[in-house]
């Protein structure tokens, strides 16, 4: 009987991804990142910007995560796609590592600075964007899952987070059920 209940999960008929992805405080990581982990495939479940426009439909920095890879010298390649006339575009941006753990820089219209602010390699991570352009600032708050959609708890979790660099829940906005290009990843 212990074989069989070892046996379950595997087999399907043990609980589900949603229930298997809680969020667990134990796992969060913090600081000292292994920026390998955070590499693979991802999805954008929720933005906040203080320039809420940026992130609507539309705005310039309205994009969805597909993947992140290592670059060279420990920087970050971070692959996005946008819908440009009706197609999903591909982009793919480096982001420089510097000596700050799960920091890296970014010249990419504007200056513009990524910090990991937290993770469980597994499951999510966000990130914290500060975007100098035209000498205007705008910062911008990313959650990526491993998987489509994440539990309610990391959707409260994020928003915490967001408090913490100045973001309401006003200028949050939610991603998960948005991606229109997820379909081709599927």
């Amino acid at each position: 009987m212990a074989l069989l209940l070892l046996l379950l999960p595997p087999l399907g008929l043990g609980p589900g991804p949603a229930s298997a992805q809680e969020l667990n405080l134990q796992s969060v990581v913090r600081g000292n990142y292994d920026l390998a982990k955070v590499w693979g495939d991802w999805y954008s479940i929720a933005m906040a910007a203080s320039d809420v426009r940026r992130i609507r439909e539309g705005g310039d920095l309205r994009v969805f995560i597909q993947k992140i890879e290592g670059a060279a010298g420990g920087s970050l390649r971070f692959f996005f796609h946008f819908m440009l006339l009706g197609d999903c575009v591909e982009v793919a941006l480096v982001c420089e590592k510097t000596e700050r753990s799960g920091e890296c820089t970014l010249a990419h219209m504007g200056d513009n600075r990524v910090v990991l602010t937290e993770t469980d390699y597994n499951l999510y991570a966000a990130f914290h964007l500060h975007s100098v352009r035209n000498r205007t600032q705008t910062r911008v708050m990313a959650l990526y899952g491993r998987i489509p959609e994440l539990p309610h708890s990391f959707l409260h979790r994020f928003e915490s987070l967001c408090r913490k660099h100045g973001l309401g829940p006003q200028h949050i906005l939610s991603l998960s059920t948005q991606d229109p290009c997820v379909l081709d990843r599927q």
